[in-house]
C-alpha cells in the first residue's frame, strides 16, 4: 500500500492545480452543449438544475474525503481541496441560478415563500450560504488576512455544508431513490471517520 501510496503522491505532484480546473468545468460545458443542441429532453430547465445540483454535491464529497483518504491510504490530495472546494460551489452556484432564473424566473415573492415552507428549499439554501463564505475566502490573501487557524475554522464548516447538500438531494428526489441515499450514506461515513479521528488525536494528545 505505501508503495501504491507513493506513486499516487508522485504523480499528483506532477500534476499542475489548473488541470483540476480543467476537467472540473467539463460537465459544466457539456451541459450546456446538449442545452443549446435540445438533447436535455422535454423540462430542459429541471434537467440542468438537477445535474448542476448532482455535480456540486459529488465535488463537496471529493473535498471531505481528501483527508480520510490522506489518513488511510496515504495518498496526499491536498494539493487539490481548494480547487475542488471552488468547483463545487461554482456548480451549486449555477443550480441555484438556474432555480431562481429559469425556473422561478425571479419572482420573488414565490422564492420566499419555498424558502420558508418548502424544507428542501430550506436545507438547500442554508448549505449554499455556509459555502458562499468559504468559496469567497479560498484565496491566498484571505488566508493572510484571517491567519491560518481562523482561516482552518472557518473551513470547518464544509462539514455542515455536506450533509445539508446531501440532505437536500435525498429531499428534492421523488420517492425514496438510491442514488441520493448513497451520496448521503458516503457524507455520513466520512462525517463519522472524522469525528473518531479527531476524538482519537484527542486521546493521544492526553498521553
Amino acid at each position: 500500500m505505501q508503495q501504491v501510496s507513493q506513486t499516487c503522491n508522485g504523480l499528483c505532484r506532477a500534476i499542475p492545480v489548473w488541470v483540476v480546473y480543467l476537467l472540473g468545468f467539463a460537465p459544466f460545458v457539456w451541459l450546456l452543449i446538449q442545452l443549446f443542441t435540445y438533447q436535455l429532453g422535454v423540462d430542459p430547465v429541471k434537467v440542468l438544475e438537477h445535474e448542476f445540483g448532482k455535480v456540486g454535491l459529488q465535488f463537496i464529497v471529493g473535498g471531505i474525503v481528501i483527508t480520510p483518504l490522506r489518513n488511510w491510504t496515504g495518498i496526499n490530495l491536498l494539493k487539490f481541496r481548494r480547487a475542488i472546494g471552488v468547483l463545487a460551489f461554482f456548480y451549486v452556484l449555477a443550480h441555484l441560478l438556474v432555480w431562481l432564473v429559469l425556473d422561478i424566473q425571479l419572482l420573488w415573492g414565490e422564492i420566499l415563500t419555498d424558502i420558508f415552507k418548502r424544507p428542501y428549499i430550506t436545507i438547500g439554501m442554508f448549505g449554499f450560504l455556509i459555502m458562499a463564505p468559504l468559496a469567497l475566502t479560498s484565496n491566498n490573501t484571505s488566508v493572510k488576512k484571517m491567519g491560518a487557524m481562523s482561516w482552518r475554522k472557518l473551513h470547518k464548516l464544509t462539514y455542515l455544508a455536506a450533509p445539508a447538500a446531501a440532505i437536500h438531494y435525498v429531499m428534492v428526489v421523488k420517492g425514496w431513490q438510491i442514488e441520493p441515499l448513497i451520496y448521503l450514506a458516503i457524507v455520513g461515513v466520512l462525517l463519522i471517520a472524522r469525528i473518531k479521528l479527531k476524538q482519537r488525536n484527542r486521546s493521544a494528545a492526553r498521553v
